[in-house]
């Protein structure tokens, strides 16, 4: 039967809208890119290190040279220095976060307790495989990682693993950033960070990757804090505590830290006062701080951060000698001494460089970027 109206068209054929009608029922994006948010130029220059340009038979032990401060890094059996080791990392300094884009050929690696003891580096790492797999093993226990995964470390305990060829993205956040939470977060050393909120982080670290290079500084500490807040709130919604563990370990490692922090400043904070404050035994209280070479040495290495932080503020006009005294040092040659082993600059270059705005050492060139830096260099300039 025929539906014919008249009009010689099939009424299922779609109408013919006239052009002007038709841009209006369609109106398109404009091919206009929306200019730039304001907030400044670019904050972020990369640190580069590369083996590529060397010959292959120095590009591993320049890859060895550049872990050094933070890991002992090995070939697989059986595998040759001469057969070339093409690996590349790129820095990002967030204020006190660093974020390093890796890849790497298979190798393993190893942060030993020797390593802890003259090592400044306590900072944890959140890292996120692309590619490849690794183990990492911690007392004992090996956690394995694949592609999309986002895992825990803590660089103030001994560990070691192996790693494929593979590519990520490391996010390094000092101890100080997350003092306030140590407890849980070293409950959750070594561990696979996942569940919903950890989606929600993988998705925040890829959108921070993807703008790097368009960062502003005024937008840093904001993404810096909320990396924080993130890395706490999936801790504590995805790691279960071990069953077959101290029931009160966690809380009491919380508790130790939480005092110290607390009392960096005074001048009776001493082991016997951590341990009538918390409640412990003076075996149990050097038992936790064993790893970062006892729990003075512990100390002594926060409050030199503590007045690193203050000297690289350049609203902060007190005298470097009350400084020195803050940090517990009476002799002013001694708090220089140790700052300058420490950091590798006295107090007063930190100070200086500080008020100019400029950094002690300018960035490495292009064709110096295999010499004279290290990863270490690049923890200890994250928050100058």
């Amino acid at each position: 039967m025929s539906s014919d109206n008249g009009s010689g068209d099939d009424p299922t054929d779609p109408p013919h809208w006239p052009a002007d009608m038709e841009r209006r029922r369609w109106p398109r994006e404009s091919p206009v890119r929306k200019e730039r948010r304001p907030g400044g130029p670019p904050a972020l220059v990369p640190l580069r290190f590369s083996t590529h340009d060397l010959p292959p038979g120095q590009q591993f032990q320049a890859w060895q040279a550049h872990m050094a401060p933070l890991l002992d890094v090995r070939l697989p059996d059986g595998v040759s220095p001469d057969q070339g080791f093409l690996a590349e990392q790129t820095g990002w300094l967030l204020d006190e976060l660093l974020i390093v884009q890796q890849r790497t050929p298979a190798h393993s690696y190893l942060r030993s307790r020797v390593m802890l003891r003259s090592s400044p580096i306590d900072h944890w790492n959140l890292g996120l495989l692309k590619s490849g797999r690794c183990w990492t093993e911690v007392d004992r226990h090996v956690t394995e990682t694949g592609p999309g995964e986002l895992f825990l470390h803590s660089l103030g305990y001994p560990y070691r693993g192996r790693a494929t060829d593979s590519a990520g993205v490391l996010l390094f956040l000092p101890f100080e950033l997350l003092a306030d939470d140590a407890g849980s977060l070293e409950a959750a050393n070594n561990s696979i960070v996942s569940g919903s909120l950890a989606e929600l982080l993988l998705n925040y670290i890829t959108g921070i990757e993807a703008n790097l290079a368009s960062l502003t500084a005024e937008e840093l500490p904001g993404i810096v804090h909320t990396v924080r807040d993130m890395v706490v709130a999936c801790v504590a919604a995805s790691v279960k505590p071990e069953p077959d563990g101290p029931p009160t370990s966690k809380g009491v490692m919380e508790r130790v830290h939480r005092y110290i922090h607390l009392n960096l400043t005074s001048p009776e904070l001493t082991p016997d006062a951590i341990c009538r404050a918390i409640g412990i035994s003076r075996t149990r209280l050097y038992q936790f701080f064993e790893p970062s070479g006892g729990v003075l040495n512990y100390i002594r290495k926060r409050r030199l951060q503590q007045a690193h932080a203050a000297l690289s503020d350049p609203m902060d006009t007190r005298p470097i000698a009350e400084i020195a005294e803050a940090a517990g040092f009476d002799v002013a040659a001694n708090f220089t001494r140790a700052f300058n082993h420490e950091f590798g600059a006295s107090p007063r270059e930190v100070r200086k460089a500080a008020s100019s705005k400029k950094p002690i050492a300018p960035p490495v060139s292009p064709s110096k970027r295999h010499r004279g830096t290290t990863i270490g260099d690049w923890l200890q300039a994250a928050g100058r």
